[in-house]
């Protein structure tokens, strides 16, 4: 059997896989409407669905939307998975807020404590009676 022959009869069986799952008289697997199924009552390889008969999964994921009203498993999972990650992102927002509001405020702390050094620096004090400096001061 050539290889265009052997792709021939895999797409074959993968169409009517098709319309067995559809109807909803599975013979070799679960009758749930995804990849795997297809591919089991296919007795194709799945990666063979997946890689040579890429068509024909697009084609099996359209025919469960429109004929059964139901959205592939594939496509909930993304659904979900993008749900998941603007939660994330919302969160991340609001923590970068935070953040950004702590940098603000010590920031303002910080000076205020430089500015309380300076003064306390400009302030002179008396230097106390009882030192003796090991060196005159030069003037």
């Amino acid at each position: 059997m050539t290889p265009q022959n052997q792709h021939e009869g895999e797409r074959t069986r993968i169409r009517e896989a098709m319309n067995r799952l559809l109807a909803g008289q599975a013979t070799a697997s679960n009758g749930s409407l995804t990849i795997v199924a297809l591919a089991a009552e296919a007795s194709v390889h799945r990666m063979a669905l997946q890689k040579r008969h890429a068509d024909l999964k697009n084609e099996f994921y359209e025919r469960v939307r429109n004929e059964t009203q139901q959205v592939p498993e594939p496509e909930k999972q993304l659904r979900a998975t993008v749900t998941k990650l603007k939660k994330t992102i919302s969160n991340q927002k609001d923590e970068i807020e935070r953040l950004r509001d702590l940098v603000t405020r010590l920031t303002l702390a910080s000076a205020v404590l430089t500015q309380k050094q300076d003064e306390r620096e400009r302030i002179p004090v008396p230097e106390p009676d009882n030192v003796i400096p090991i060196r005159p001061p030069t003037t």
